[in-house]
């Protein structure tokens, strides 16, 4: 083999072992029916909501610090930087009244689209690149559609 064919070899084992993961509480098949799986199987709103929602695996996107700061910045709270778990308490602290949470909602819908606008440039511009970034772009479009869920669920 040449340095090439090992790189390849390498880079192979690398993405395999990098974004093939599933999480360890997963078996082979019980993460595969997320929609199955009901918000309200957590002991808060706010565990239920940063499973779905923070966890890249479940939502297709990774919420950074930064991330969570503009999209409570967008919803019309101001939020220091903290550990990325406090941050999405303290976002969720905030959406305590429906039009908070829909407007914290809105904004990481938003921010979601562009994650999402970004994958597909680079699916474009990288045609390989689609088998790591389709599934991403699911999950995500899946995230979106379980925001009226998440409205409904806990403020009516």
């Amino acid at each position: 083999m040449n340095n090439i064919d090992d790189l390849k070899k390498e880079f192979e084992t690398f993405t395999g072992k990098n974004f093939n993961i599933k999480p360890a509480s997963c078996d082979s098949e019980s993460c595969n029916s997320d929609e199955e799986n009901s918000l309200k199987d957590y002991p808060s709103y706010t565990d239920a909501l940063y499973a779905a929602l923070a966890s890249p695996y479940a939502s297709g996107i990774y919420l950074s610090r930064w991330d969570i700061k503009n999209i409570a910045q967008a919803a019309g709270e101001s939020m220091a930087i903290h550990p990325r778990k406090r941050m999405f308490e303290l976002l969720m602290k905030f959406a305590a009244t429906k039009e908070d949470m829909q407007n914290v909602l809105d904004a990481l819908k938003e921010h979601i689209e562009e994650k999402i606008d970004i994958y597909e440039e680079l699916m474009t511009h990288f045609p390989a690149s689609a088998e790591i970034f389709a599934p991403k772009i699911q999950k995500a479009q899946k995230t979106i559609k379980l925001f009226p869920q998440i409205i409904k669920e806990y403020f009516e």
